[in-house]
């Protein structure tokens, strides 16, 4: 058996764990508090402990984890950001992750956070539980015909853009590493990303967390886009 700490868990992973293919041959120790150097305690006699977004592995914590015997870091996402990847290797403490999220969730989200946005969905659910019918406020636009910036053509950017084509929307794309191929297969075209912030009535983000991706929408970005433009950031840092 493999004892394994996990850390700030909710009821869905206990469940999700507890099923999961060779999960007899686990001994889970489920918390619900998130990992840090002052919980790394709860770890001793854990062999493997996993972790999520939010839990704290730094320096300090992975010299608790190993000085407690642990051995492996299971992250249970894709990014890795909350991990000091040099000090985990450092005191030998192996780090595994969720290789990829699925794309066609993670657009699909992406397109469900602007037409809740446009369309007032949020706002509208309050009201109705409230018996009041009032459209005052809750209108929003079309967004066939409307010209869509996507920010980052990786997996899940090509699938928004395909979704927005869907609606009938102009795409328009900006990537350091354009896909030709694609972009012209569903009607998308590449340009600068000046003109993708002065024409966009919808942008949306798919871009990794790095330093040249950090803050891209600034102060002075923001300044070139449309008076009224719509934003939709669901991009997971790595």
């Amino acid at each position: 058996m493999i004892d394994t700490a996990v850390y700030d868990t909710k009821p869905y992973d206990r469940e999700y764990l507890a099923s999961a293919a060779g999960a007899e041959r686990v001994a889970w120790r489920f918390h619900e508090f998130r990992l840090s150097a002052e919980t790394a305690a709860a770890a001793k006699g854990a062999q493997a402990v996993c972790i999520f977004v939010n839990d704290h592995a730094d320096r300090a914590c992975l010299e608790a984890l190993a000085a407690l015997g642990v051995k492996l870091i299971a992250l249970r996402c894709a990014g890795y950001n909350n991990v000091d990847v040099v000090a985990a290797r450092e005191v030998g403490v192996a780090l595994v992750r969720v290789p990829a999220y699925s794309p066609h969730a993670v657009a699909e989200h992406a397109i469900g956070l602007l037409l809740t946005l446009n369309r007032k969905i949020h706002r509208a659910y309050n009201r109705v539980r409230e018996l009041n019918f009032s459209l005052s406020g809750l209108v929003g636009f079309d967004i066939r015909g409307k010209t869509v910036g996507i920010i980052g053509t990786g997996k899940i950017g090509r699938i928004a853009a395909q979704i927005f084509r869907g609606f009938e929307a102009t795409v328009i794309a900006n990537d350091p590493f354009p896909s030709p191929d694609w972009a012209t297969a569903h009607g998308v075209r590449y340009t600068d990303l000046d003109e993708l912030l002065a024409a966009s009535d919808v942008i949306s983000l798919h871009l990794p967390l790095s330093p040249d991706t950090l803050y891209l929408l600034n102060a002075k970005t923001i300044a070139r886009t449309k008076p009224g433009v719509f934003i939709v950031n669901p991009a997971f840092p790595r």
